[in-house]
């Protein structure tokens, strides 16, 4: 059996040379936490690290980084903040709030793509991610963050800005039942249990592990406290000799408190941690503002040596995401309380909203590749249908939620919504024998999405619409990859991605006034990455020219979307990890970034002109410690350089040990200590918007220092 999943695993597309969503190959017979690499080397201790295949500028951040760094809270947010051109901060602690600004050279939320086990998930009204609402740290065996548009392999929404590539770990290779808690600032508490089968040998080497814990926290900001509770399964078995079925369940439901960010007048009045209130006559009343969501993700794959030099990897799922949730009218106050209920004037009644918002996705992800004498040729295709309902209603907090007519109709939106997205693409990878080492691979992707419409009362208009609007593209690409020697590699690309118009663009009483296309790019970029034992490093260069803005104006009452200029991004990106010895690695990574409107030459919203990240990492005898600061510089949180935001940095610690020279009696527990913001920075790092009523500006700060004390003990 063993020798047949080596050959499935060999023949698959190479992970980054093809398919930047996928960290590593299937082993059905499972794998031990941290793999089999050489703990005292560069390679291993790196935070972040560009494989040598890599065809793109990449960083990947493995799970033996997770695990000794990352609260059991956190989210992938918190995971890829480490990344060189990356920023984002978890406002209420880590893993307990959604994350509000993550920008990767620039792109926003939205901007990029973000993918499950190479699955692209997202809301499809503006291809946005609920961090809170599916994966939690304990479950994941790695993520890539790719900084480009990929090749045409590269599917998803958005491969406009890139691509953050979670990975879900491999059951364990042994029988083992792991309980776990931790306990940390806020108070914060964690509890859960995992269960991995190991190999069972009578069912041809099955393996499977099932995680359930259960989170609740008060958070960092006052009144926005969550609880959530998640529950992750994944079976991996083998059909023969060349054959591996994967099947991954998640379910998740969180409820949490939801601040919109504060005034600099309540930060100076109530502290850098104001979230929500304790007074049930404010809007700012935390049960007024709060959420309930559930989600579930799952898929059944297939990876298969077909014979004949053909392989061939697909994956079936379904994700969805059920919220209801409310607010105040107008959160932080400028909004007189005052509703009308039935005809009937409320003058210290508090005003409010009700949301509904409840998708589901179905799709699948099909890739095949044949291998010829002169390299090989890979195809697939991506199709995802989404159905989204969707509703806003103003309503009386103060009343049960009755109807609120004090602003008109009480009815913002009600709506159905639809994606139909689908993308085929070939690749060929050239390898000619002139030269040794080196591919050349020119590609092409075919995008072709239809949104659709069925609106009683349309977003924006308050009018009933029916409409629908089809958008496609042509995304070629090219990359070259040298393998100079074993430990370096080099490579350049040359690729265009693509942005799909927002829901927005049907947002009017006439879409057949708006023509657009896709907001697209042409991305340019260089590198190279380099591995031995003492050194892992890498740096690139990119320039990326985004054309195809999507504007609007309002002409005769209608509102009109057309494509307007673009931005030019452009930067230098590095990382590096050396190992000095004794177990000790020192880390650094950092990046200039350039993120500039062509008409005005004004930055764009949260682009960093630089980041940095920089630490010691020790590793040997169970032991486990690292100081590591992430350093993020000037930017602007508007478009008009109205809203600066000073540079920052966050000290993040940690040190842990795992019992592995213990009598044969005592199992391999594992007790971690993490200290985020060690420094205890509370400045304003994110421009949150503006008020509704007078427009006052919002923002976000670092939460104070924070413990977390994790414990685990495998029997």
């Amino acid at each position: 059996m063993a020798g047949g999943i080596g050959l499935i695993a060999a023949a698959m597309p190479q992970a980054h040379a093809a398919d930047p969503v996928d960290l590593g190959t299937v082993q059905a017979t499972g794998a031990a936490s941290g793999g089999t690499a050489d703990i005292e080397s560069a390679p291993y201790q790196a935070p972040t690290k560009a494989p040598l295949d890599v065809t793109q500028p990449t960083s990947v951040i493995t799970q033996q980084y997770i695990e000794n760094n990352i609260p059991l809270s956190a989210n992938y947010d918190s995971i890829v903040k480490i990344a060189p051109s990356v920023s984002t901060v978890s406002p209420n602690g880590p893993g307990l709030m959604e994350d509000q600004v993550l920008s990767i050279r620039g792109f926003q939320d939205g901007q990029y793509n973000v993918t499950f086990d190479g699955i692209p998930w997202g809301d499809s009204n503006d291809f946005t991610h609920h961090t809170t609402s599916y994966f939690m740290a304990h479950d994941l065996g790695g993520i890539s963050v790719d900084r480009g548009p990929g090749t045409a392999a590269t599917t998803g929404y958005a491969t406009f800005g890139g691509t953050i590539a979670i990975q879900s770990k491999d059951p364990a290779a042994l029988s083992t039942l792991t309980p776990y808690t931790m306990q940390g600032s806020f108070n914060t508490q964690l509890y859960g249990g995992e269960y991995d089968t190991g190999s069972i040998a009578k069912y041809g080497g099955t393996t499977a592990f099932i995680d359930a814990e259960g989170l609740s926290s008060d958070g960092y900001l006052t009144n926005s406290g969550q609880s959530r509770q998640n529950v992750f399964f994944k079976v991996m078995q083998p059909l023969g000799a060349n054959t591996v079925l994967t099947g991954v369940a998640m379910y998740n439901n969180v409820r949490q408190y939801v601040p919109i960010g504060a005034t600099k007048t309540q930060i100076a009045d109530f502290g850098p941690n104001f979230g929500l209130s304790n007074d049930s006559g404010s809007q700012n009343f935390f049960g007024y503002n709060q959420d309930q969501i559930h989600t579930d993700f799952e898929y059944v794959g297939a990876k298969s040596n077909l014979g004949y030099g053909w392989t061939l990897d697909n994956k079936v799922y379904t994700y969805a995401y059920f919220h209801r949730g409310m607010n105040g009218e107008d959160v932080n106050g400028e909004t007189p309380n005052g509703t009308v209920v039935n005809g009937v004037t409320l003058p210290n009644n508090v005003p409010g909203q009700l949301l509904q918002n409840d998708y589901r996705s179905i799709g699948d992800m099909t890739r095949l590749q044949k291998d010829l004498w002169f390299g090989d040729i890979q195809t697939g295709i991506w199709y995802d249908h989404q159905i989204n309902t969707r509703s806003l209603f103003e309503v009386d907090m103060s009343q049960g939620l009755a109807p609120n007519t004090a602003f008109g109709n009480p009815v913002d939106r009600e709506l159905h919504q639809s994606l139909d997205t689908i993308q085929p693409y070939i690749q060929l990878d050239w390898k000619p024998g002139w030269l040794p080492g080196l591919t050349v691979s020119p590609g092409i992707k075919y995008s072709n999405f239809t949104r659709s419409l069925d609106a009683q009362v349309n977003t924006g208009t308050g009018l009933p619409l029916t409409t629908s609007q089809t958008y496609d593209a042509v995304l070629p690409s090219l990359l070259v990859h040298y393998t100079i020697s074993s430990g370096w590699s080099a490579y350049a690309q040359a690729a265009e991605g693509f942005l799909a118009p927002n829901q927005n663009i049907l947002n009017t009483t006439n879409p057949a006034f708006s023509h657009v296309s896709p907001q697209q790019s042409w991305n340019y970029q260089i590198g190279t990455a380099w591995q031995s034992k003492q050194l892992a490093a890498s740096v690139d260069a990119y320039y990326i020219d985004f054309s195809n803005e999507i504007s609007s104006e309002t002409i005769g009452g209608i509102q009109e979307y057309f494509n307007l200029g673009g931005t030019t991004y452009k930067g230098l990106e590095g990382e590096a990890t050396y190992y000095v010895g004794g177990g000790f690695s020192l880390y650094a990574n950092g990046s200039l970034n350039s993120a500039n409107d062509k008409q005005s030459g004004l930055p764009v919203p949260n682009a960093p002109d630089a980041t940095a990240a920089g630490g010691v990492i020790y590793n040997r005898l169970g032991w486990y410690g690292s100081l590591i600061d992430k350093w993020v510089g000037t930017r602007y949180g508007d478009v008009n350089k109205q809203q600066g935001l000073d540079p920052y940095s966050t000290l993040d610690a940690a040190l842990g040990y795992t019992l592995t020279n213990g009598p044969s009696w005592a199992p391999p527990a594992t007790v971690k200590l993490e200290i985020n913001n060690l420094l205890d920075s509370t400045k304003i790092y994110g421009f949150a918007g503006t008020t509704a009523a007078q427009s006052t500006p919002l923002y976000w700060t670092i939460p104070g220092r924070s413990f977390f004390v994790t414990a685990a003990v495998p029997f």
